[in-house]
């Protein structure tokens, strides 16, 4: 008995090591959303309720993501990695970007908030670390009530209003196919790669950041 209990000590300190391994990097960081897909000018036309909007809802958000952003893991005040995958883009270098908009389960003020990804002009991987206090209002969201949906949309980089479908050129925005997957990283984390299921390795290019983080969007009140 005694020698069963010493060599299942060893064991069960193991398994202990390994489980505690696995739940912080688990709460390190999570994937929010992971989506590919093709928008044509006809799919951001027809978007419902707003043009140039690609919705991220149901199954394709990540279904175990917390509720509560503040506790007992700091999403709330940590960072959002977007990586953007652009597999597809119309030839002409058109500088093009995305506003990725958390619309939470409970807002006040404008009631959601958005950032940036980086401006591209060809197909590639574009991949940019955001302080989650400091996008385009932050602070609308009641965090600890939790994200039900993430909205995408298509813009140039003259700023906030620069919808895709609304350009004269807009040959130059659709079609596209890209890949987004925003990760979570909990505050004093670091984003580690490895922790991404189905990541391919990929070289990030250097983009410029977007010339503004206020899209025009309506409140998240008219969108539910």
């Amino acid at each position: 008995m005694l020698w069963t209990r010493s060599r299942s000590l060893p064991l069960l300190s193991g398994l202990a090591a390994l489980w505690l391994a696995a739940s912080t990097a688990q709460a390190e960081q999570f994937v929010l959303f992971d989506a590919t897909f093709k928008f044509t000018k006809e799919d951001a036309d027809n978007s419902k309720p707003s043009p140039s909007h690609y919705y991220v809802r149901d199954k394709l958000m990540n279904a175990e993501r917390p509720k509560d952003w503040t506790s007992p893991v700091d999403y709330r005040t940590g960072t959002a990695h977007v990586r953007l995958e652009v597999l597809e883009k119309p030839p002409g270098n058109e500088a093009t970007t995305w506003s990725v908009c958390y619309i939470p389960n409970k807002g006040q003020k404008n009631g959601y908030g958005c950032f940036n990804t980086p401006v591209y002009k060809e197909a590639g991987v574009f991949e940019q670390d955001i302080p989650m206090t400091k996008f385009w209002q932050n602070d609308s969201i009641i965090w600890d009530q939790g994200i039900k949906e993430m909205h995408l949309v298509i813009k140039d980089n003259s700023g906030g209003s620069g919808h895709a479908h609304k350009r004269k050129d807009h040959e130059k925005f659709f079609p596209t196919k890209v890949r987004m997957t925003v990760i979570q990283v909990s505050a004093g984390s670091k984003y580690d790669p490895k922790l991404v299921p189905d990541l391919p390795p990929a070289k990030t290019e250097n983009a410029p950041p977007a010339k503004s983080d206020q899209p025009s969007l309506p409140a998240a009140k008219s969108e539910k």
